[in-house]
C-alpha cells in the first residue's frame, strides 16, 4: 500500500523536481512524454524548475530547428514534444481528437466530407502558415454558409503551430502547418500506444488506469494496460495503481525542495485524483473557470499557493516584481526558501528588469 506522501515523492521524482537535472531540454521535454503549452511561455519556466543552467535559447533553438513542435496531443490540448513524440503520438490520439470533433461540432459539420477538407487545408498550409481565422476564411469559399470548418481540420490534420510562436522573446499569431510537412517524415502507424503508458509511468507513476485516461484523454485503457509487464500497488483508498518493476519510489520523509510550477503545469492535471500534490480544497484556486491552470508555489512537495510576476507600465515599465500568494501562513525558513528560489525565477523570466523585488501577499 502506498501512502499520500509515498506516491508525492515517487511524483516529483519522475518529474525532476526533488533536485535540477543536468540533462539537455530535448531529453527532459521527451522525459516527461511533452509539456502542456497552449500557451508559449509557461514551458520555459517548466524546464528551468527542472533543469540545471537551462537558457531560453535551449528550448527556442528546438523549436526554430524543428527538433520539437507544438501540437495537439493528450486530452487535445497543445502540447510542447519532440519531433520524434510528435510523429508517433499524434495517431495514437486520433480516436480522442475524432470523439471530441463529433461532440463539440458534429452538427455543425454535417454532410461536408471531411477528408475533401483535409485534403484542402493540407494543400493551403502546406503553401504557407495559416492561423485558424485565415484557414476558415478560405476554406469558406469552397464551402460556402458552413463553419466550424478549421476545427474540422485541426482535428483530422496534425498541425503544427510554427515559430516565431513558442519562441521567447518574439511574438506571432498562432499559425499552422501540417507535421508531415514541417518534419519531412511521416506520421507513425498508431503502434506506439502500449510505449506512451509505460513512459506515463516513468514520468507520472505509479498510477490507476482511470490516472492514465486523465492524462491522455483515451478511453479503454484497461485492456492495454493487462497486457504490459507492470507491478500492482494500491492506494489509501484501495484504488489499484500499476508501475514499472523496479521503478524508483522515495521515501516519504525525503526532503522536497520548494519549487515554483509554470501555469498549466502537466504535474496538476495528469492523475484523477490530484492529492498526491494538491489538497482538493486548494483546487478551485489553481483551476479557475475559464480554463486558467495558474502558476503554483510547491511547499514540502504540495501545491501551496499562487505566483505571477507584475510588470510595470510606463515609467515604471523596467520593474518585476514575483508576487507570491500563499494559502496558508508560512514559516520564516520556508519564506527565505521562497525568496531565494524568486530570485532565479526573476532573474530567468525578467532579467531584462533593471529592479526586480518579491512580495509575499498574506
Amino acid at each position: 500500500m502506498l501512502t499520500r506522501r509515498m506516491l508525492n515523492r515517487a511524483l516529483l521524482d519522475r518529474q525532476m523536481l526533488l533536485r535540477r537535472h543536468d540533462a539537455k531540454a530535448l531529453a527532459a521535454i521527451e522525459h516527461l512524454v511533452g509539456m502542456q503549452s497552449q500557451a508559449p511561455l509557461p514551458a520555459y519556466v517548466g524546464l528551468w524548475t527542472r533543469l540545471l543552467d537551462f537558457r531560453h535559447e535551449d528550448l527556442a533553438a528546438l523549436l526554430t530547428d524543428r527538433t520539437a513542435v507544438r501540437i495537439a496531443l493528450m486530452r487535445g490540448t497543445i502540447h510542447l514534444v519532440s519531433a520524434d513524440d510528435c510523429l508517433a503520438l499524434r495517431p495514437v490520439m486520433q480516436p480522442l481528437l475524432d470523439r471530441s470533433l463529433r461532440t463539440s461540432y458534429g452538427k455543425r459539420l454535417d454532410g461536408v466530407d471531411l477528408g475533401e477538407v483535409a485534403a484542402a487545408a493540407r494543400a493551403l498550409m502546406e503553401e504557407r502558415p495559416l492561423s485558424f481565422a485565415e484557414l476558415e476564411e478560405l476554406l469558406g469559399q469552397r464551402w460556402p454558409g458552413r463553419d466550424a470548418l478549421a476545427q474540422a481540420v485541426r482535428a483530422v490534420v496534425p498541425l503544427v503551430q510554427v515559430p516565431p510562436r513558442g519562441v521567447w522573446g518574439a511574438s506571432g499569431q498562432a499559425r499552422h502547418v501540417p507535421a508531415e510537412a514541417w518534419l519531412g517524415r511521416p506520421l507513425g502507424d498508431g503502434s506506439a500506444a502500449g510505449d506512451m503508458v509505460l513512459r506515463y509511468l516513468r514520468a507520472f507513476g505509479p498510477a490507476s488506469v482511470k490516472d492514465m485516461q486523465t492524462w491522455s484523454g483515451l478511453t479503454r485503457l484497461r485492456s492495454l494496460v493487462k497486457d504490459l509487464d507492470l507491478v500492482a500497488y494500491r492506494d489509501e483508498n484501495g484504488v489499484e495503481l500499476f508501475d514499472l518493476p523496479g521503478a524508483p519510489l522515495p521515501g516519504p520523509d525525503t526532503e522536497a525542495p520548494v519549487r515554483f510550477l509554470p501555469e498549466f503545469d502537466n504535474l496538476l492535471l495528469s492523475h484523477a485524483d490530484r492529492t498526491r500534490v494538491m489538497a482538493e480544497e486548494h483546487r478551485l484556486r489553481v483551476f479557475t473557470v475559464n480554463g486558467i491552470i495558474r502558476a503554483t508555489i510547491l511547499v514540502d512537495g504540495f501545491v501551496a499557493g499562487l505566483w505571477r510576476i507584475e510588470r510595470g507600465r510606463g515609467q515604471a515599465a523596467a520593474t518585476a516584481v514575483l508576487e507570491i500568494e500563499p494559502f496558508e501562513p508560512l514559516g520564516a525558513a520556508t519564506r527565505d526558501a521562497l525568496a531565494a528560489e524568486g530570485e532565479g525565477l526573476l532573474e530567468f523570466a525578467a532579467g531584462d528588469a533593471a529592479v526586480r523585488d518579491i512580495r509575499f501577499l498574506g
